[in-house]
């Protein structure tokens, strides 16, 4: 399966797992198709403000999981599915991400440097007009574009 045809696949069954979702108050976080043959994962992270249950994830595995096969989105043998919660430590990527997770700890790589570093860990104080506001150390506010952002994560205090 080429990339091109793989990021269409993902993109349709994003659209589906949201059309699923949002009226059960489920935001989809990430489709992921891994693996290849008979041996392909397909994974969706759901979440909502009040926390994920087993049955929203029962919920999108059966509703989605009938409009795909039905569908045939995912063409081939098979695949399996799984649904689940992104976690503690979920991804950050979209702007909304960055807005309804401000206040809390975050871990971020940059793909350049800001201020001489690629690796930020702080409070996450704003997002506004394409730019993340992360507060490094007391006091200190590092502002970068949000494309810069390689990879981010809510950082869980144990």
């Amino acid at each position: 399966m080429s990339p091109t045809s793989r990021e269409a696949i993902v993109e349709k069954i994003t659209e589906i797992a949201q059309r699923a979702g949002e009226p059960e108050g489920l935001e989809i976080v990430d489709v992921q198709l891994l693996g290849g043959g008979g041996a392909r994962l397909l994974r969706i992270y759901i979440d909502k403000p009040e926390g994920v249950s087993h049955a929203d994830c029962e919920f999108i595995s059966q509703h989605v999981g009938a409009i795909l096969d039905i569908e045939d989105v995912v063409p081939g043998a098979g695949y399996t599915l799984e649904v689940s919660s992104p976690g503690l430590e979920r991804k950050l990527s979209k702007p909304r991400d960055f807005e309804r997770f401000t206040g809390k700890k975050a871990k971020v790589l940059l793909r350049e440097p800001v201020e001489n570093q690629r690796r930020w860990e702080g409070l996450l104080t704003g997002y506004s007009e394409g730019m993340v506001a992360l507060e490094a150390s007391p006091g200190k506010v590092v502002r970068f574009p949000l494309a810069l952002v390689e990879k981010a994560n809510l950082k869980f205090e144990w």
